[in-house]
């Protein structure tokens, strides 16, 4: 299990606790500089004093179980309006809206799709792209976020 996975299945449960969502999670490096950023929601949007709070509780949490092993810098912050979508939850909720997939491999001759998400079937991520609806595997996604809309 990758850091990043480790960290996910204790931190949502936390922010489940209090009603915010997890949407993503990314550890990285820069130069000397490691970072931890939370990407969270909630119902009607989360505020700058809900990133603070959920600053303060996951990073005591993880400071507590010493979760990660090497100095870092936690960051906190809303998905914005052209979120990543991960969960199959996700691309039921979010359908209708315009998205852009990428795949690892091509599906049905292609690895990327911009058009609007139809939602789930069986697995598969529905998408119509110029009048033509494409079923993406899940698991062959390897990013996929809503497109911002004006």
């Amino acid at each position: 299990m990758s850091l990043v996975e480790r960290l996910e299945a204790v931190i949502e449960p936390i922010l489940a606790r209090e009603s915010y969502e997890l949407v993503d999670i990314e550890f990285s490096r820069v130069g000397k500089h490691s970072y931890l950023r939370l990407f969270v929601d909630k119902e009607g949007g989360v505020t700058l004093e809900d990133c603070e709070h959920i600053s303060r509780t996951v990073g005591a949490y993880l400071d507590e179980g010493d979760l990660v092993e090497e100095a870092y810098h936690l960051e906190v912050s809303s998905p914005g309006l052209d979120r990543v979508v991960k969960k199959e939850k996700d691309f039921r909720r979010f359908a209708g809206r315009k998205i852009s997939i990428t795949t690892f491999a091509p599906v049905e001759d292609r690895k990327k799709f911009s058009g609007t998400l139809k939602g789930m079937d069986e697995g598969k991520v529905l998408v119509e792209v110029e009048n033509v609806t494409y079923a993406v595997p899940l698991e062959d996604i390897s990013k996929a976020k809503l497109a911002l809309e004006l």
